[in-house]
């Protein structure tokens, strides 16, 4: 098993186990069992980027609050769609009210998957520029926010990356 398989399969133990996810998610009168919003996003994304050897990623307030003020344009309808902003962006949806950050990048990391490093593409017809935005050699800073969208829409999570990635026909490490 490759190292990067590794982290993720201890990675998504930790957050599949209920108890890990109560840790994570619910503040409790221990302070150590209990991770900041920020970390909750920064965790998985730097598990991520450790497995191919990148620079951790530090939280940005000034990227969180973009985050924050775009998703709450997205709270009415909860719709996929990207703020079109100068930063790079993860955006999710899940259906019901108990989505984690955790579980958000996980998402997003899991596309890895399907992308090859050899050709610098995803595979057919499949979807790989969320993990390579978590991944990309030159982001420094990220930011995130998760809200519950009104009327049982779901939750919508958006993270905002800075200096941001994708570029066509460079690699993102």
């Amino acid at each position: 098993m490759s190292p990067w398989h590794c982290v993720l399969v201890i990675y998504l133990i930790l957050i599949t186990s209920s108890s890990a996810v109560d840790a994570i998610t619910k503040p409790s009168s221990s302070s150590s069992s209990y991770l900041s919003l920020a970390n909750q996003f920064l965790a998985p994304h730097n598990a991520a980027r450790t497995a191919v050897g990148m620079r951790r990623l530090v939280w940005d307030s000034k990227l969180a609050h973009y985050a924050e003020w775009y998703a709450n344009q997205r709270r009415r309808d909860c719709a996929l769609k990207h703020s079109n902003g100068q930063y790079g962006e993860n955006i999710f949806w899940g259906s019901g009210s108990g989505w984690t950050p955790a579980q958000a990048v996980a998402a997003w990391v899991s596309e890895r998957r399907w992308y090859d490093y050899g050709s610098n593409s995803c595979a057919y017809g499949q979807e790989c520029g969320h993990y390579t935005q978590i991944v990309w050699g030159s982001t420094r800073r990220v930011g995130c926010a998760r809200v519950n969208c009104y009327g049982g829409r779901g939750v919508f999570i958006t993270c905002n990356y800075d200096p941001p990635g994708n570029y066509i026909g460079e690699r993102p490490y």
